[in-house]
């Protein structure tokens, strides 16, 4: 019953975490995608029809452009009259004040001179006076003219006809009679009963504005429904664009109905749902492994997501055509850390996913599933920068094939087809050569081993491999033949040569805390005779922890570190194992003292770093190297570390471990093959 309850909880807990990805990625995915069925595809002026034949489906006007409308408007106004209110009472108020002000007389001035001045006023109303600031906006222009309401009527006068305050003033000195008073009047101050009498009225005049730009037709034709508005490889014309755009303005407004958007929103829901799902299978029932990963799976989803994200942004935006994103730089990936199929399903997912944001997909998913396809066999293995160069020229040339093919079955002349496309399709080429640098960064954040950095790693100038030789050059020795050995394995049985030849080289780097504690560093001096057996089967033992303390200094990568903790399995040290019980063969015996830590091999390259290490070490031993002597000492070895469980935990076959001792006898017997004897010269 407990059994079945926990299986059961497994179940739903691995349900849980599949559902858990679809839903994230497909509300990611939905909510950067464009929520309306408008048309995305890109209208140029000059150049051909790139897309199918062109049909109005609706009627719809012809919208003028707008430098054609902002050019009737200001044709229009020009004839534009702001209203003016004019204030009689202003007159009769400052006229009056005048006069009582000099009822008497003006001193320095003779008599009868305040009647003068007050005519004058008076005259000056009667013509209009505005604010200086309104009468300065509008003066620049000579022919403007304003409408000024006076009671009940309205009358067009011209700006020239009526006053600002400061003219006003000038004006009143301009009189023949006043003139050769001016220093007596200026000493008056006449400007106090000059005030406006003239005031904008805003609402009449924003009225009469209005009116005069609604009068601007907009439109300057009708298509009518099926009249044909451009077909594939017509010259897009000055009219044609506008009426291409008139057209896409209208679907706009069509499309902003609510149920319509609602449903659009819901179909993208189902398609991108319908993906996700499908891709979520296929790993579950082929790839279930990568569920253990965390990692793997999160960088398989999150090339979909980042994909769609960035076309989501140049189809909103309409920065460049799609084609200048490298989609196949998400296959290039997926197939140098995980598996060909993998890398083809995704991809596939990520393009049709994309697909549905582009007007017309067809072409845009299969050139770039071509482009994935060729990327995916160009490049089995990255460990060279010419195999990425040679993969990119290889995958744009396919991607331009593919869409050369397209432009030839819909043009009737070469010399009408568009080769912009071409250029972007080059500058997505450049792109994928980022990949390279780009390597490090997805190694570093999914925790993955490239082959590149085990080419790095194995680079016996690297620090730690050279103090390695120059502190330890017996162990260093020991661990370049382990690593051919367990590379000759790999390669017959079909393993990672790489990774195993890599881990072989650092397998040991334990060793040099102590290296003279170990038999092939020593030149006569052997500490373990100062030693019990327990405490030297410590030190022993003790490389393996004091290796995954380097390893982990360093920042060695998880797979390298698990070669260092495996090599030994949970083996003993039996030497001091041994010994230890034939002197004490009446004591029980704590086995755990010289037992090494492990793990056991859980990879088939684990396991073919412990046979060819245990084998190497114990061929020194051999008094004489025939091969009879060698293939029973490996036939031994490897039979003992089978029977005694150390390859359970990893997939390796008793065809693969034949294969191993029959490389390992072969190999022994060359490098200890017997030397002829020179002659002396007598």
């Amino acid at each position: 019953m407990n059994n079945f309850t926990f299986k059961d909880n497994l179940l739903w807990r691995s349900l849980l975490i599949r559902s858990a990805l679809v839903i994230v990625t497909v509300a990611i995915v939905v909510w950067a995608m464009p929520h309306d069925t408008a048309n995305t595809f890109p209208v140029e002026e000059g150049k051909p029809w790139r897309y199918a034949e062109l049909t109005a489906p609706f009627d719809f006007p012809v919208l003028k452009s707008d430098a054609a409308i902002r050019h009737e408007r200001d044709s229009v106004l020009r004839n534009y009259e702001p209203y003016y209110n004019y204030d009689g009472t202003t007159e009769t108020r400052m006229v009056r004040k005048f006069t009582t002000d000099y009822a008497d007389s003006i001193p320095g001035l003779p008599l009868g001179y305040t009647s003068v001045i007050a005519n004058r006023l008076h005259s000056l109303y009667q013509q209009g006076i505005m604010p200086s600031e309104e009468y300065e906006a509008l003066r620049r222009d000579t022919s403007s003219m304003i409408r000024v309401v006076n009671q009940k009527q309205a009358s067009s006068v011209s700006i020239m006809e009526v006053y600002s305050a400061k003219r006003a003033y000038e004006q009143l000195f301009a009189d023949d009679k006043l003139a050769p008073h001016r220093p007596v009047l200026q000493r008056l101050s006449l400007n106090n009963y000059i005030v406006p009498n003239l005031s904008y009225d805003r609402t009449r005049s924003e009225t009469s504005r209005n009116e005069l730009i609604a009068s601007i037709p907009l439109a300057s034709g009708l298509v009518q429904k099926g009249e044909r508005i451009v077909d594939r490889g017509e010259i897009v014309t000055e009219h044609t664009y506008y009426v291409i755009q008139s057209y896409l303005k209208e679907n706009d407004r069509r499309n902003q109905d609510r149920t319509q958007s609602r449903i659009s929103l819901l179909g993208q829901i189902l398609y991108v749902s319908i993906l996700m799902i499908c891709f979520t299978l296929y790993l579950t029932l082929y790839r279930h492994d990568y569920f253990d990963k965390p990692r793997s799976l999160t960088m398989l989803y999150a090339f979909i997501v980042l994909f769609a994200l960035l076309t989501a942004l140049l189809v909103r935006n309409m920065f460049v055509h799609v084609y200048i994103l490298p989609y196949a730089m998400a296959p290039i990936f997926i197939r140098v850390f995980m598996d060909s199929r993998t890398a083809f399903m995704t991809h596939v997912t990520m393009v049709l996913v994309c697909a549905i944001m582009l007007q017309h997909p067809f072409e845009f998913i299969v050139v770039q599933t071509v482009a994935g396809l060729v990327a995916i066999n160009s490049l089995r293995e990255l460990s060279q920068r010419s195999q990425l160069f040679r993969s990119a020229m290889i995958i744009t040339l396919a991607a331009m094939a593919v869409n050369l093919a397209f432009d030839w079955t819909r043009t009737t002349e070469l010399t009408m087809i568009d080769y912009s496309t071409y250029n972007y399709l080059l500058v997505c080429g450049v792109a994928l050569l980022f990949a390279y640098p780009l390597l490090y960064v997805i190694e570093k954040a999914f925790g993955f081993t490239s082959d590149i950095t085990l080419i790095e790693l194995s680079n016996t100038n690297n620090p730690l491999l050279r103090r390695m030789s120059e502190v330890a050059p017996g162990t260093f020795n020991h661990s370049i033949q382990v690593a051919n050995l367990a590379g000759e394995i790999a390669n017959k049985i079909g393993a990672d040569a790489q990774l195993v030849r890599t881990g072989a080289l650092y397998h040991d780097i334990g060793k040099l805390s102590n290296p003279i504690y170990f038999t092939e560093n020593q030149s006569g001096i052997d500490p373990h005779e100062m030693l019990t057996d327990i405490e030297s089967a410590q030190y022993i033992i003790s490389h393996v922890t004091e290796g995954l303390r380097m390893a982990d200094k360093q920042n060695l990568p998880k797979v390298i570190r698990d070669f260092i903790a495996t090599h030994h399995g949970q083996g003993k040290a039996k030497f001091f194992f041994i010994r230890y019980k034939n002197e004490h063969p009446d004591q029980p015996v704590d086995e755990l003292l010289f037992t090494y830590p492990g793990p056991n091999p859980f990879t088939r390259e684990q396991a073919c770093l412990m046979m060819a290490d245990s084998v190497e070490a114990a061929s020194r031993s051999l008094a004489d190297y025939t091969e009879a002597s060698i293939r029973s000492l490996v036939e031994r070895i490897v039979d003992t570390q089978v029977a005694e469980g150390y390859f359970r935990e990893c997939p390796i076959t008793f065809r693969d471990i034949q294969y191993a001792k029959t490389v390992l006898i072969e190999k022994l017997k060359t490098i200890y093959h017997t030397r002829i004897s020179y002659p002396e010269e007598k």
